[in-house]
């Protein structure tokens, strides 16, 4: 993560902004694109989103919201 000092979860996250991250919610569903924005609650926006399926592509976003209750994981 460059050279960005993370002390906080949400240091880790403004250090990922419009970069790629995977997101991984309730039920399995796994979801990849660019970080535009997130919010105190986890509330995430994503560019260029793509939910995977097996590791493939499945279904193609141009901008997805997240609602932070269902997200399980992000890695950056």
């Amino acid at each position: 993560m460059n050279d960005i000092k993370v002390t906080r979860p949400f240091d880790m996250l403004n250090s990922s902004l419009n970069k790629q991250v995977l997101i991984i919610l309730k039920g399995n569903v796994q979801i990849r694109g660019k970080l535009k924005s997130f919010d105190v609650h986890l509330n995430v926006v994503l560019e260029d989103a793509e939910e995977l399926s097996g590791g493939k592509p499945k279904t193609k976003y141009v901008e997805a919201f997240l609602r932070g209750d269902n997200i399980v994981f992000i890695t950056v």
